[in-house]
């Protein structure tokens, strides 16, 4: 068994020194499989460019980041969909809905969103989802498409117990990363009621280094240090946590070799 880091953007735009370097380090640290989202279409190159240089460890999502919904987001998700045909792509994403920084492009994200989880329905493939400062709105618009059995996971879960609950019972997987390490983080908790069956990790790379990288780039290799944590909250064995989450993982992008 391996870990997989289930959301890593490990590609040339944030690593154009050591790239191959830092995939290498992962592999060193059995991080085996890593999903890398794609936030715009400038991303699409550097996405194929990773995954043909690493095609057993890396794989590439498809999709439009909330934040990147502009004014010709149209054309944006347009020239994005033929992408999912490629059967390197494992998935949607990351895409969601983002009120942190833009509450102005609500309608045009509730679109875009929804245009992409008709993608996850037609094309059968899971989704990776942002959710910030959104949660209401983004369980409002899933309500319908959980019932035709869209799954996936809510990535850097930022939610409260309600919102974790409400994932859980409608078919997503909570995307736990650097921030389960951070002190007084109300995620610990949430995690311990919520259950390691229902948890997959993540380093959200180069973003969210985790304790004792706190504050640097953030890497696929850091994902054991994750794994110890959630194995001290659980009070478990890091390799039990690596078995629980890679399954989890596998359940979910059912496209990932295993």
């Amino acid at each position: 068994m391996h870990y997989i880091d289930t959301h890593s953007h490990f590609y040339r735009e944030y690593y154009p020194d050591d790239f191959s370097d830092a995939i290498k380090r992962a592999m060193d640290c059995n991080v085996s499989q890593i999903i890398l989202p794609c936030v715009t279409v400038a991303n699409v190159s550097e996405i194929f460019e990773a995954t043909d240089l690493f095609p057993e460890n890396l794989f590439p999502l498809i999709g439009l980041h909330p934040t990147e919904v502009k004014q010709n987001y149209i054309q944006e998700l347009t020239t994005l969909e033929p992408f999912l045909k490629d059967s390197r792509v494992v998935g949607i994403g990351e895409c969601g809905i983002d009120l942190y920084w833009d509450k102005g492009t609500l309608e045009e994200q509730k679109i875009a969103f929804t245009r992409q989880l008709e993608w996850a329905k037609e094309y059968h493939l899971p989704l990776s989802l942002h959710v910030r400062d959104a949660y209401a709105e983004t369980i409002d618009i899933l309500k319908k498409y959980v019932k035709e059995g869209i799954t996936g996971i809510l990535h850097c879960f930022s939610g409260g117990i309600e919102e974790a609950k409400w994932a859980i019972n409608h078919g997503f997987l909570l995307g736990i990363g650097g921030i389960i390490t951070f002190k007084n983080n109300k995620l610990q908790s949430i995690i311990k009621e919520i259950g390691l069956q229902y948890l997959t990790l993540e380093t959200d790379a180069p973003f969210l280094a985790p304790v004792p990288h706190r504050g640097t780039t953030n890497e696929s290799s850091y994902i054991p240090l994750i794994a110890d944590k959630i194995a001290e909250i659980f009070e478990t064995s890091s390799e039990e946590v690596m078995n629980i989450t890679t399954q989890n993982a596998w359940n979910i992008f059912t496209k990932l070799p295993h």
